[in-house]
């Protein structure tokens, strides 16, 4: 018996699920070929749940881009209801950070699997970009950044993020590239 598309897995299909994209994501990471039945093998499934859940490889490295944007856009109100807002922006930032270098390492998995004629195209990052403008809004509201920053605005000054080479020293320039960006949004703050 199939199940329908939009009905919610059991909770032992959804584990399953969960560790096929949490080994996926650290393999992929690293050798963009990797086997498919090398990732079912390491997550412990078996040929028949890792094909129920991805039919192929378009489909698993495009679920592991949407699952890190989607918990990253997560993160924002997460942190807006721990934190004061500046605070939740910059650990927010932090956060994007750590997708973008995992995402650096999955770039060639995305590449090849959106640039085939007539393949899947890459998500939109809409929902980052939605989750980056309601930690704006929220800071501009509290007066702890500086009036009229867009959400455009904000993304063109973090893009440094995707262009920082993976390396030894790779955190520590992301975290002086956005300790830059933040510092910028705080100058004219109304509340500095």
């Amino acid at each position: 018996m199939q199940q329908k598309d939009n009905a919610p897995l059991r909770s032992d299909a959804q584990r399953n699920r969960e560790r096929i994209l949490e080994v996926a994501t650290e393999e992929l990471t690293h050798r963009p070929d990797v086997p498919l039945s090398t990732i079912a093998k390491k997550a412990c499934v078996g040929q028949g749940t890792f094909y129920r859940n991805f039919p192929n490889r378009e489909a698993l490295v495009l679920e592991i881009y949407r699952h890190e944007m989607r918990q990253v856009a997560e993160n924002a109100t997460q942190l807006l209801e721990q934190l004061p807002p500046q605070e939740a922006l910059r650990t927010w930032m932090d956060r994007l950070a750590e997708f973008a270098m995992t995402k650096a390492g999955l770039a060639d998995a995305i590449r090849l699997v959106t640039s085939t004629p007539g393949g899947p195209a890459k998500p939109s990052p809409a929902s980052v970009a939605d989750a980056a403008d309601l930690l704006l809004r929220t800071n501009e509201e509290a007066g702890t950044i500086r009036p009229g920053v867009t959400i455009d605005d904000f993304m063109l000054a973090i893009a440094g993020l995707w262009q920082i080479a993976p390396a030894e020293d790779s955190h520590s320039r992301a975290t002086r590239l956005l300790d830059l960006v933040m510092d910028g949004l705080r100058t004219g703050a109304p509340r500095r």
